[in-house]
């Protein structure tokens, strides 16, 4: 072997995607230490986006203050990337769920803002960088995007006149939108928005019924929520001419994917396809001899146009042969057809993954030191 590349996204609840390309880089300098190893850590959008771009790309985090989803000051970051014109923004960095739940004893996404996410992305333009990338998995918020919006200087206003910063529960009471003060950089950036779902912005498949349980919010709650996410797309269609709503995608993050839409002029893509783009996956693997991919669970859901999907696909059509290592490995997943040439589960013995969690590193490691000397033994074996 010349080269390989691994391209892993992390394994949820033990370990990083960064964590897995350094054992992997460690496994290839035991067994193959003339093989050019090249670590692309995948992230779709969630938690750690930044750090797989900075680790994949270089560049540097810009920290600044902003505020978070109650709307107190919190340390949020940006990552601008080597190219000097990139910035990477992570929606769960100002209003991720796991930040609200250490901030919060009870959830509550009607009161949940976006405002700090606005806020990152305003500073970003402001840096100079004219494209931006968003992560919008994660969330805690049901806003619609609105608190970003008013961040960049949409003025969201009652009935009465009054300026107020809608949430999940106030987007009824949104009477007019103004426009005229969003921040001009905003108008030269290129926005992308990476999105693994395709939820509209309300109904049964909407960011309130289908997300809105996990951030806290009990059945009466979901239905006002949802109702008041239908009336503030019709508010969009009716007062900007935005038809939204009904948009794949535009149910991301508690409605968020709306809000990029219609306040930023952003792009909603697949995560995968964005974060591959970003990190120049085809040129990057020219010339190797296998791609390592993996995730911590790989079933039909991944088969939908998520990492290793995305990722097969495009090695695929350059004749490179992918290798998937992931933590569980579920009966209805058949990756096959989609250029995946062998799949190895880490799960080492019959326990519930809430028993062997810990021991996520170690068996990746073993199953991976185990797949590397068989293709090494292959290698000399053609000799």
């Amino acid at each position: 072997m010349k080269k390989v590349v691994i391209a892993p996204d992390s394994f949820k609840g033990t370990m990083s995607s960064v964590e897995i390309c350094d054992i992997a880089k460690n496994i290839f300098a035991k067994h193959a230490p003339a093989c050019e190893v090249v670590a692309l850590p995948i992230a779709d959008g969630g938690e750690g986006s930044i750090d797989c771009f900075l680790s994949a790309i270089g560049g540097e985090k810009i920290y600044a203050t902003v505020k978070g989803p109650r709307f107190e000051d919190v340390e949020g970051y940006f990552a601008v990337l080597s190219d000097g014109k990139t910035a990477v923004v992570e929606t769960a960095v100002a209003a991720g769920l796991p930040f609200a739940q250490s901030l919060c004893s009870k959830l509550d996404p009607s009161t949940a803002t976006t405002y700090g996410v606005g806020q990152l992305i305003a500073l970003a333009a402001t840096k100079g960088c004219t494209e931006i990338i968003i992560g919008l998995g994660g969330s805690c918020t049901n806003d619609g995007g609105a608190g970003a919006a008013a961040a960049i200087g949409v003025k969201f206003l009652d009935k009465d006149g009054a300026e107020f910063i809608p949430v999940g529960a106030t987007l009824s009471k949104i009477a007019s939108i103004d426009t005229a003060g969003v921040l001009p950089q905003l108008k030269n950036c290129k926005i992308t928005a990476m999105c693994d779902v395709d939820n509209p912005l309300y109904g049964p498949t909407g960011a309130a019924f289908v997300f809105a349980a996990q951030k806290g919010a009990d059945a009466d709650m979901i239905r006002a929520l949802d109702e008041n996410l239908k009336i503030y797309g019709t508010r969009l269609q009716e007062l900007l001419g935005k038809d939204v709503a009904s948009a794949p995608g535009a149910g991301a993050a508690g409605g968020l994917g709306a809000g990029m839409l219609s306040f930023f002029g952003a792009q909603l893509r697949r995560g995968i396809d964005a974060a591959l783009d970003a990190v120049r996956f085809e040129e990057r693997i020219s010339g190797a001899d296998m791609v390592i991919t993996g995730e911590g669970k790989l079933d039909s859901q991944s088969l939908r146009g998520k990492t290793v999907v995305g990722i097969s696909r495009r090695a695929k059509k350059l004749g490179v042969p992918v290798i998937v290592v992931a933590g569980n490995v579920e009966a209805d997943a058949d990756p096959y057809s989609e250029g995946v040439s062998a799949v190895f589960s880490t799960n080492l013995v019959a326990e519930d993954f809430s028993k062997i969690k810990s021991r996520g590193k170690e068996f990746f490691t073993y199953t991976l030191d185990n797949i590397v000397r068989l293709a090494v033994a292959s290698e000399n074996f053609k000799k």
